[in-house]
Formats: C-alpha cells, structure tokens, sequence
C-alpha cells in the first residue's frame, strides 16, 4: 500500500495539484491539518480516500484532532500534532502516546518542517508543509510504503 502524506497546505491548490502530480500513483492520502478543507480539493482531483484531522488554523473545522486508522495490520495515529506540543519537543513528544494508542505509525504536521523518525518500531512521519516551508527551501510532502510488516517512508521536495 502506498499513503501519500500532506499537511499545512494553507489552502494553496497549486501546491496540492504539484503533490498530487508528484506523488504518482498512491492508495490513499493522509492530511494532517491546517486547511483541512484542503482534503475535499484532493478527494476531488484524485478520487481517492482522503483521512484528515483538524489543525490549530482550522477553527471551527468539523474534523476531528485526531484519527486512527487501521490499515494492513497498522494503526496509523493522524494528528496535526499542536495539542501535542511537537514545537517545543519535536516528534519525540509522540512517542510515548503512539505506544499507548498502539500506533506503530503516526503522521502530523503543524512545524512545516519535514522529518521522519524511527524509534522502537514506530515510524514518524511530518511531510513538511508544501506551500509555507520553514526549514526547507521548497514545499514538500511524504509518501509511505507499506509492505506487510515494512513501513517506508520517503520524503519529496517539490520543484
């Protein structure tokens, strides 16, 4: 299975349509917040599943903060990751509540900074932001494999 992973689009649907481009052929995206009405644009440019959760730019957005999605014998953990003060202690802030919600992968946003971390079986995963980049020199997303066991995940630069 192939997951194409976005978040803080801030309603740039020049940025989405490049991801979309980019991204090839994916299963299903995964929006993590900010602008989440932002995965209605993609649900309908691609046709595909979109999950998205609610973001501190959202106000009054009826997704909720966070979802669990159980795919290929995974539980993604999706959250924007404010609530869970990823800018003051960075993805590891995670960690602990992945292990307790049993999340082997967890995906969010919110520092528009892209990175991935591998810690004791789980994988996390920020795609960055593909309109408002703060670290890198272009907007960028994430795409994450899952084979069976294997969780991959790769992140892409836009040009």
């Amino acid at each position: 299975m192939r997951i194409g992973v976005v978040s803080d689009t801030h309603g740039s649907k020049s940025a989405m349509r490049r991801v979309i481009e980019k991204a090839g052929i994916v299963d299903l995206w995964l929006h993590g917040g900010d602008y989440s009405y932002d995965a209605e644009f993609i649900r309908k440019v691609t046709g595909l599943p979109v999950w998205v959760v609610a973001g501190n730019c959202d106000g009054r957005s009826k997704e909720e903060p966070y979802e669990f999605i159980e795919l290929d014998n995974h539980l993604i953990w999706l959250t924007h990751g404010h609530r869970d003060r990823v800018k003051h202690w960075g993805s590891e802030a995670l960690l602990v509540p992945a292990r307790s919600y049993g999340a082997d992968i967890v995906v969010y946003g919110h520092t528009h900074r892209p990175d991935i971390l591998r810690s004791n079986g789980i994988v996390i995963v920020n795609p960055g932001s593909p309109s408002e980049p703060r670290s890198e020199p272009r907007g960028t997303f994430a795409v994450i494999d899952i084979q069976g066991a294997e969780v991959e995940a790769t992140l892409i630069g836009l040009d």
